[in-house]
């Protein structure tokens, strides 16, 4: 039996969006923001295992059928060439 306090109240009149591109723009905008403190909560493990293993793995079982000469270098270059991220601003290494 539904009781007054379980009732919905009813949306005011300047509730939502009349603008689809603002509301669009308003849902990715907390999408990212919820994934973000998604990430930033997850276990150390959970995140690695998500994120980082992944690519990882690809990236040495090409290390594996290559065998270059330097292995890091090798790994490096594929993880940077293969980010499903795609391509970010390279960390500034002081003295290069």
């Amino acid at each position: 039996m539904e009781t007054e306090e379980d009732k919905p109240l009813p949306a005011a009149e300047d509730a939502g969006h009349d603008d689809p591109e603002a509301a669009a723009a308003a849902e990715k905008a907390a999408v990212n923001v919820a994934t973000k403190i998604d990430v930033h909560a997850m276990p150390i493990r959970q995140y690695l295992e998500t994120s980082v293993v992944p690519i990882l793995l690809q990236g040495m079982q090409a290390l594996v059928k290559e065998r270059p000469n330097n292995p890091v270098e090798f790994l490096a270059a594929y993880l940077l060439k293969n980010n499903p991220q795609g391509p970010s601003n390279p960390p500034q290494v002081p003295g290069a």
